[in-house]
């Protein structure tokens, strides 16, 4: 059978808050199978957890944050989807405050801290959610979809009237993979204006932002000296966040993914109207890496 992951190794990182400012110390452990993400706030006594999941998300502005009993876990998206990219089913998540560290504003790091970990297998069968009949949410103009595929395939355009944003480099396709989730999507960064960061900075947000950990914009271009890394990395920066927001559903998903201008909060209502319906999914497992439709990193 295709088999859980795990780290067999604690891994010991830090760096500062996207919001706060501060520094973040954050430490991930091996978690037993079925345990599923979770996330540990050893800053509070007694140490609160909060599992990754989709109902526990009651803030969406800017980043996807758990909300449990008024605690606190923010900022997470960027290493859900790099846990969703490596396949790992179960990890143990400490941080010693109410975020995660920024890191680069990308996936990278934490794909490469989570490999320092070294994967390994675990004996209970990896368990996929298939999406079974076709599901869209909308806000206004934004839409998301889920449909029936066979595999994991992410469509999603933006819609930016600004001289940085090509229109022609404003949508792309992503068929889901480790190898396409490392190559294509991990190293695209989070963006924003620099007209917003004063009101945002007034407001307590956005205090540990600057351009080693983003893309700034202001109404020329790309204030960044080196420039974007890939043509159309503000599209598939919006594909890493929605990789990690979709693993809030508590396992790896088949389906097809559309979406238009969606967000943290339309990509969660989505995840919500599947499960306000059972018979819009099915819990599957495969047999071997040959019959699963998502091809992971190989191990050993």
């Amino acid at each position: 059978m295709l088999k859980q992951r795990t780290i067999k190794k604690p891994v010991y990182a830090s760096g500062i808050g996207l919001h706060s400012g501060k520094k973040v110390n954050i430490h991930f452990l091996p978690h037993h199978s079925d345990g599923g993400i979770i996330f540990r706030r050893i800053d509070l006594q007694p140490a609160i957890e909060l599992p990754a999941k989709a109902m526990l998300i009651q803030e969406a502005f800017m980043c996807s944050n758990l909300v449990k009993d008024e605690v606190k876990v923010g900022t997470i998206e960027h290493l859900m989807s790099a846990i969703a990219g490596l396949g790992i089913d179960n990890l143990l998540i400490e941080v010693d405050a109410p975020e995660l560290p920024i890191m680069d504003g990308s996936a990278e790091p934490f794909l490469y801290l989570l490999l320092q970990g070294e994967l390994i297998e675990q004996d209970a069968a990896k368990k996929f959610i298939r999406i079974k009949k076709p599901i869209t949410v909308q806000i206004e103009d934004k839409v998301a979809t889920f449909e029936p595929f066979n595999g994991f395939e992410l469509n999603f355009s933006i819609d930016f009237d600004h001289p940085a944003f090509d229109k022609q480099h404003q949508s792309t396709t992503i068929a889901f993979s480790t190898a396409n989730f490392m190559a294509q999507i991990s190293t695209a960064r989070t963006f924003g204006f620099m007209k917003d960061l004063e009101y945002l900075q007034a407001n307590n947000l956005a205090l540990g932002a600057n351009l080693e950990n983003a893309i700034g914009l202001d109404e020329h271009g790309v204030v960044n000296a080196e420039g974007l890394r890939f043509v159309d990395e503000f599209v598939r920066h919006k594909v890493l966040d929605a990789v990690g927001d979709l693993y809030l559903l508590g396992h790896q998903i088949i389906a097809k993914f559309t979406a238009f201008k969606s967000g943290h909060a339309l990509n969660n209502q989505l995840l919500r109207a599947v499960m306000a319906d059972k018979t819009n999914y099915e819990i599957v497992t495969f047999y071997d890496e040959k019959s699963c439709p998502i091809a992971y990193l190989p191990l050993g």
